[in-house]
């Protein structure tokens, strides 16, 4: 009952800063808060193990989701905004090699392999193209591999990012 309860807290916060701003009653209207009340239940329904899947109630504390939301406006835009210009430098040069790295990640937790992966994939240039399961190492897809990196047989994920150490960060959120 808790993890259900939690995901659907969490999806009606979501749900609240989304349509903030929309309505008569504070910033919501009654239609918008039934509205919201009833797909966050729909939502805990379908997706209740997805914040607690292994009774672990880590990511139910208030100030992960702040040091998410720090992740997110700091070190992960630097690094898509840095990522950004290096890609358009690359497009208008035409210098690209691209090729497939493995990345060893030193991540435990499924929670943290998935933000690892989902902010390699968001940055451009790279992508997670697959994970070993065993390992959790990643394989991912760079735009442009530095001559020598193809003889190297794995990287560490903190290789990837040169201005923010984004793994540091998703081991403090996630792990």
């Amino acid at each position: 009952m808790l993890p259900f309860l939690l995901t659907a807290i969490f999806a009606f916060s979501i749900w609240l800063v989304l349509t903030a701003g929309t309505g008569d009653i504070g910033l919501w209207s009654a239609p918008e808060l039934a509205a919201g009340v009833a797909l966050s239940l729909v939502t805990a329904g379908i997706t209740r193990t997805f914040l607690c899947r292994s009774r672990n109630f880590r990511m139910a504390n208030p100030a992960r989701w702040l040091l998410m939301c720090l992740y997110i406006l700091g070190p992960f835009f630097l690094e898509v905004t840095r990522a950004n210009l290096d890609v358009a430098y690359r497009v208008i040069t035409g210098r690209i090699r691209p090729g497939i790295i493995r990345v060893s990640s030193d991540l435990k937790t499924d929670l943290g392999i998935f933000m690892l992966a989902n902010s390699i994939t968001l940055t451009p240039g790279t992508i997670t193209v697959d994970i070993d399961e065993a390992t959790h190492d990643l394989y991912v897809h760079k735009i442009n591999l530095v001559p020598g990196e193809e003889k190297r047989e794995t990287f560490q994920d903190s290789d990837l990012f040169s201005l923010a150490n984004l793994p540091a960060w998703i081991r403090r959120i996630a792990e």
